[in-house]
């Protein structure tokens, strides 16, 4: 009867390679989370005060005044920020009271009395409702993805190789 033998060495590169797979299992995690945060947060950020798309690349619609979209004095840019949320999340977004209706669009109605009154320009508006529509912010397009992962490869590179 005849036989194949097949007969490999390693000569230190499996020891090579185990180094390099205990590198990447001390990942810290927190951090290369943190940095997706922070690239997040400045996408946001970015596409608030000069892109005025959604995420999908769909324009805004204008605002009646015809003034920069969503910036007003800036507030719901400047509330934009992450938070690394235990060993495998992380989310960035706004807390103030009306960064929702931005995101999703709705209507506001009067809580107490007959009308909404506010200021637009000089002058005093009384409304029954406005209906804002949706000019979301919040989201990762293509190019944003594209960014992320470039960050993912680099810090797994940079685990990798110690």
């Amino acid at each position: 009867m005849t036989g194949v033998v097949l007969n490999v060495t390693m000569d230190g590169s499996f020891d090579r390679l185990t180094r390099r797979v205990d590198n990447l299992a001390a990942l810290n995690r927190t951090l290369v989370l943190d940095g997706l945060g922070q690239i997040g947060e400045m996408q946001t950020k970015r596409r608030i005060a000069s892109e005025k798309t959604a995420p999908n690349g769909t324009p805004w619609r204008p605002n009646r005044r015809g003034t920069s979209i969503l910036v007003q004095q800036g507030f719901l840019r400047d509330s934009i920020h992450h938070a690394v949320e235990g060993s495998a999340s992380v989310r960035w977004g706004s807390n103030l009271v009306y960064a929702a209706i931005h995101q999703t669009g709705g209507t506001i109605l009067p809580t107490s009395g007959r009308f909404l009154v506010f200021r637009a320009g000089d002058r005093m508006v009384f409304a029954t409702s406005v209906t804002i529509p949706a000019r979301p912010y919040l989201g990762i397009s293509v190019a944003n993805r594209a960014q992320m992962e470039r960050h993912l490869v680099t810090m797994l590179g940079r685990q990798l190789n110690g």
